[in-house]
Formats: structure tokens, C-alpha cells, sequence
């Protein structure tokens, strides 16, 4: 790294670092900050004096020491390497920082976040003499048994292939040479870097049509995310937020998954890490770890590289995107980010906004998202790829009035509001049917009719239709009593509770459980709403209806979600048929 012109300190206040002389650097010049060389960005500007966010800890600097810049902003390096890597909020590689300095991170280390010595072998798809523009793929290089890494042709590139080797190589070694139109050699290697702060281009955004396929039934049913799409997860501590999203990770239907602890406790991520090498992924067979990128930025670590992670995270994430994969990028939580940036205003004395949140939060939070989405790539043949990003936010006490919540609802389109007395009442995930939503559910319903079955849509309507009159109905019920209510109230009650305890409630532990195909899905709804519907039919014919709330087939539909996905048809025929059969015979002694 060169280091171009310097400064001194002059201040220094937490992770703020104000210095002089620094009047021919740029805003988000990366610095680094005294002999022991601690990286920092330049956040503000005032004639020569720099604002600087250092992103390790700042105990011991004093005035006077000098603060050289590169000249260049926080980027990130793209190339094989990434999958399976375990990186902090500015790409430092944790796994090889502590074969170095132990298991505390040493302030100044350097290290490089793609491995300079490991080869990778490169297959080249494109000959000498070909014209290639930014986005092209020069070749291809097998980084896991289950992503190909796509070898890019860096976005700000173009001109003719004049050199091309096949071979192994490291990530620094030239694989191709170009001609530009002045003559101009121009060397590609199979690492390429990108400023976190500026989104990769391309061609077009493509209108959201497949959904993401989480396999979580109250999601996927109900609050789908299409592939491309943004949603939130906010809820109080303890409401479940950070297991719906390592289920996302886990199960969700995407090619690539990048994952960002921001600010979140040490242990949560200590279990993504402990627990993600050994999931074995159901779409491929191999270790989830195959296929994901974590970014690790603990609540213990400097508060500003908070605010540079889900930056880097998403920057990672839109570099696979380019490949043409569908990528999801969980982030947890964006409150701990937006603290970091409230802490950083507070200390550059700006002017507070609500709840002392700078006046920027609702942009910056806009930039972040609207960085998603379903996209045609750049290049001569362009590829599609998605960016499906999922923010948990962590408001305190629950309060989703507060400044943080209100931002990312105004941008995000799908909510799913996690909810403490669910989750008191041990029932997860604990999303609150009533008070979540999804902007995606209507135009996604045409392609859930064509790849699922035609009655989709119409389940799901009937099922949120349950929901809704079961809460009208507990109104009524909290006055009067249960048996103040007419027997099709009641058994609507009752099918609302089958509803919510054996199709939304869903258990993340459980070998069989835990995911949920959208075939299963749609035959357990089948089984729900067909109770409801033959149950009034035959209370319309004077069934009796304590008889008809205890028939024994009723925990058979209960348990039918623990059934093997081999062997979901036959259980399916067996329960309907028993479902007929006890309701005729319940009909016969009542008639009798």
C-alpha cells in the first residue's frame, strides 16, 4: 500500500480522530493513523483539517502523531477466496489474523483478505482476438464443490484479448491481457477490488416475479420475499429475530448467502460459526459453509467498523450477483449499525436529529437497500442475478415507533413483525400474523398458481381470513366466554387454532420441521381449511360440535408437518379420508 501525503492529530475522541495538514486528501480516503498504523476513513472535511473514523481502538494515540493517507477509498477484494471466509467489518480476514497474533485482534495488523499463496486453477471460456467489454467472464475458477466462481472483466474495463493463460495461479498472477482502443496493454489478474461505498452497476432492474423460498411456513404462505426483494425483521430481545435469520441462511432457496454480524452479541455469532460448517445445505449436500461468506463485527469490536460492515457485506454480495446467482444477504441487526453512525455524528458534533440519530439516518438506510435487487449484469451477454436483503432491527423495548424501525418500514416491502407475547408463548417463529405484511404476496400469487397449484392464492386468503375473524372473535370471548359463542364461532376458533399451532408454528430444531417444501405447505393447508369447510357442512346438517373439535383426526393433522416428505401423499390420502369418516360417523350418531 503507498502512503501519499500526511497530517498530525490534533484530536482525539473515542474512534474520532481529527487531524491537520490533510489538504490534499479526499472524503472517504482510507488513513492510516499514527506508527502503529491504524486504518481509518476520512468522514468530513473542513479546509485541511480531516474527520477520520479509525476502525480499531484508540487508546494511546496522542497529538502530534502523524496520519498518512492512501489516496484511495475502503475497498473491498473480490476474487476466489471469499466463500467460506470469515471476515471483520473491513475485510480482514479473522481466521488468519489469529494463526498470527492469537485470539485477540492485534491494533495495525496487516493482512491481506484473499490468501496471496493459495492457486486456484483457472479454465478460461474466451480466446485471444476476442472483444470484451466489463462483465464478460474471461473464465472460471472451482472455488467450492458448489460455486463456480465466475473470473470477471472489471466493470470500469474493455478492449481485445491479447493474452490468456489456462493454468493454476494465485489471485495477484496476470491470466489475461487486454488491448484498449489506444493501444494500451491492460492486465487482469483473478482478484479485483471495489469501493464499498459505491454500488456496482448494471444494465437493468428487473421487475420482482419468483418468490425466495425460505421453507419457514408463516414466510413462505403468508409474507413471502420475492428473489431480489427487501425485507425486515424487527422485534424486541428475545423475540427470535436472529434464529428466523440463521433459518434464512440456512434454508432460503439462494445460490450464495452472505451473512453480517452487526454489532450483535459475541456468542450469537459464535454459534453461526460453530454451526454452519457442520449443516450439511439440503439443495446441494455439502456444507453450508460452501456457499457463505460471514462478516463478523461483534458488539465488542471498534463501534466504527460497524458502520463500514454491512457495506462490505453487501458490496461481496453484489460481486456474486454479477455472476449471475441469486445471493442473500442477512444483516443483523441494522439498530446496532445505526448506533454506530449516531455515536460517530454525536462525536463530529453534528446536529442530532430524533432520539439523537443524525438527520441522514433514513438515506443512508435508503442507499443500503435499494441496493438490492433482481438485475440484468453489464456485459456483451448479459446474466440475471438477484439480491434479496433481510435487515433485522432491534429496537429497544420493542418499540417500533422509534427512529430506526420507522426508516427501514418506509423503505422496505416486506415486514415481519416479531412479537414478544408469541414468543412468551413459546410459539416460533414469533411473527405476528396480524401486524406483518408483504407488498410482495399479490404479484408473487401468479407464480406460486403456476408452479405450486392453482389454489394458492385462495388458501392463503382463507387462512388470513381465519386469523382475522379468530381475533374479532377473542374480543368476544374475553367478555362473554367460549360458550357464549355459536357453533360455527367456535369451530371457526378452532380452526384458527389449528392454524396457528400446527401450520404457523414451526420448530427450527427439529430434524423434519425445520423446512417445510412448498408442496407440504400447500397439503397442510389443504388439511386445515378442508376441516373448516367439511366440519361446517356438517354442522350445517345438525353435527354436534363438541364431537366434531375432538375428533381424533384433528391431532393427526396436527402431526402431520413431522411426517417425512417421502411419505407426505399417503399421509395426505389417509388423514383426509379419516377426516371423512369421522365426521359421517359423527353425523350418523347425531342423527341416530
Amino acid at each position: 500500500m503507498i502512503l501519499l501525503n500526511s497530517g498530525s492529530i490534533t484530536k482525539v475522541s473515542g474512534p474520532l480522530v481529527v487531524a491537520s495538514g490533510m489538504r490534499e486528501a479526499n472524503m472517504f480516503d482510507v488513513v492510516r493513523v499514527s506508527e502503529q498504523r491504524l486504518i481509518g476513513e476520512i468522514i468530513e472535511m473542513r479546509g485541511d483539517r480531516a474527520s477520520i473514523q479509525v476502525y480499531e481502538e484508540t487508546s494511546g494515540l496522542r497529538t502530534g502523531e502523524a496520519v498518512f493517507s492512501t489516496g484511495e477509498p475502503l475497498s473491498v477484494e473480490l476474487g476466489p477466496g471469499l466463500i467460506g471466509g470469515i471476515f471483520d467489518g473491513i475485510q480482514r480476514p479473522l481466521e488468519e489474523i489469529m494463526k498470527i497474533a492469537g485470539n485477540n485482534l492485534t491494533r495495525g495488523i496487516e493482512v491481506p483478505a484473499l490468501s496471496r499463496e493459495k492457486e486456484w486453477k483457472f479454465t478460461p471460456c474466451v480466446n485471444v482476438g476476442d472483444t470484451v467489454v466489463g462483465g464478460d467472464v474471461l473464465g472460471t475458477v472451482q472455488e467450492t464443490e458448489v460455486v463456480l466462481h465466475k473470473i470477471m472483466v472489471p466493470p470500469t474495463m474493455k478492449g481485445v484479448v491479447r493474452e490468456i493463460s489456462e493454468g493454476t495461479c494465485t489471485v495477484e498472477d496476470t491470466i489475461a491481457i487486454l488491448e484498449d482502443g489506444n493501444g494500451n496493454p491492460l492486465t487482469i489478474g483473478l482478484m479485483q477490488k471495489w469501493p464499498v461505498r459505491k454500488g456496482r452497476p448494471y444494465a437493468r432492474k428487473l421487475a420482482p416475479k419468483m418468490p425466495l423460498v425460505t421453507g419457514q411456513r408463516v414466510i413462505d404462505a403468508l409474507f413471502p420475499i420475492a428473489k431480489g426483494g427487501v425485507a425486515a425483521i424487527p422485534g424486541p430481545f428475545g423475540s427470535g429475530k436472529t434464529v428466523t435469520q440463521h433459518q434464512l441462511a440456512k434454508w432460503a432457496e439462494a445460490d450464495i448467502v452472505v451473512y453480517i454480524g452487526c454489532g450483535e452479541r459475541g456468542n450469537e455469532m459464535t454459534d453461526v460459526l460453530g454451526e454452519f460448517p457442520e449443516l450439511i445445505d439440503p439443495h446441494t449436500g455439502k456444507s453450508l459453509m460452501e456457499r457463505t461468506v460471514l462478516i463478523a463485527n461483534t458488539s465488542d469490536m471498534p463501534v466504527a467498523a460497524r458502520e463500514a460492515s454491512i457495506y462490505t457485506g453487501i458490496t461481496i454480495a453484489e460481486y456474486f450477483r454479477d455472476m449471475g446467482y441469486s445471493v442473500a444477504l442477512m444483516a443483523d441487526s441494522t439498530s446496532r449499525w445505526a448506533e454506530a453512525l449516531r455515536e460517530m455524528s454525536g462525536r463530529l458534533e453534528e446536529m442530532p436529529g430524533e432520539e439523537g440519530y443524525p438527520a441522514y439516518l433514513g438515506s443512508r438506510l435508503a442507499q443500503f437497500y435499494e441496493r438490492a435487487g433482481r438485475v440484468e449484469s453489464i456485459g456483451t451477454t448479459p446474466r440475471e442475478g438477484a439480491l434479496s436483503v433481510i435487515g433485522a432491527v432491534s429496537p429497544a423495548g420493542g418499540d417500533i415507533s422509534e427512529p430506526v424501525s420507522q426508516a427501514t418500514l418506509r423503505i422496505v416491502k416486506v415486514f415481519w413483525g416479531l412479537d414478544s407475547a408469541l414468543a412468551y408463548k413459546r410459539h416460533f417463529p414469533a411473527i405476528n400474523w396480524l401486524t406483518s405484511y408483504s407488498l410482495y404476496a399479490s404479484s408473487l400469487g401468479e407464480w406460486f398458481n403456476t408452479n405450486v397449484d392453482a389454489d394458492w392464492t385462495e388458501l392463503r386468503a382463507r387462512i388470513m381470513q381465519m386469523l382475522s375473524r379468530e381475533a374479532e372473535l377473542e374480543e368476544i370471548v374475553k367478555l362473554v366466554g367460549m360458550d357464549a359463542l355459536s357453533p360455527t364461532d367456535r369451530l371457526t376458533m378452532e380452526a384458527a387454532r389449528s392454524v396457528r399451532e400446527d401450520f404457523l408454528h414451526q420448530l427450527a430444531f427439529h430434524e423434519i420441521d425445520t423446512y417445510t417444501s412448498l408442496k407440504k405447505q400447500l397439503l397442510m393447508m389443504r388439511l386445515v381449511v378442508g376441516f373448516y369447510d367439511k366440519a361446517n357442512a356438517c354442522l350445517a346438517e345438525g353435527g354436534d360440535i363438541e364431537k366434531i373439535v375432538n375428533m381424533p383426526v384433528r391431532e393427526d393433522i396436527g402431526r402431520f408437518k413431522y411426517v417425512e416428505e417421502a411419505d407426505i401423499d399417503t399421509a395426505y390420502e389417509e388423514i383426509s379420508a379419516a377426516l371423512d369418516a369421522q365426521l359421517a360417523a359423527a353425523k350418523e350418531r347425531e342423527d341416530d
